[in-house]
């Protein structure tokens, strides 16, 4: 059994996005061999998330942050003091961490899936922390 850590660096350049890292998932378990197993992959930001959605049409994407904001407005009668209330209740409703099986060293996704960081009060410098667990 192979438990390994990595921590992957990330840049978002405005207030609200949805970044495509499926690629840098799958550079990592290639990068390492990853065989047969799981990856944790989990942000340690209280207003950032990850999740697996369709990655083949980006509209999904503008889609979900329109749905969230008309749920979780930008600007309301929050009461917290640096004013980014909303993306610490986005980034709780949509969750810190996901898990990906990896197959004969390919990550195991649906044919639209991919996996999603998610910016709700950027843009920042932010980390993604891969746990791998297997052969």
């Amino acid at each position: 059994m192979v438990v390994i850590m990595v921590i992957i660096p990330i840049r978002t350049s405005v207030q609200a996005e949805f970044v495509d890292i499926t690629g840098l998932v799958k550079d990592e378990v290639k990068k390492n061999k990853w065989a047969d197993g799981v990856i944790y992959i989990y942000i340690p930001h209280t207003t950032a998330a990850v999740t697996i959605n369709e990655n083949a049409d980006p509209a999904v994407q503008a889609d979900m942050l329109d749905a969230l904001n008309k749920l979780v407005p930008v600007k309301g009668a929050y009461r917290h003091s640096e004013g980014n209330s909303d993306a610490h209740i986005k980034a709780s409703l949509i969750g810190s961490s996901v898990v990906v099986i990896v197959e004969s060293g390919n990550p195991v996704l649906g044919r639209w899936q991919g996996i999603f960081f998610c910016e709700f009060d950027g843009p920042r410098q932010r980390e993604i922390y891969l746990k791998f667990s297997g052969t």
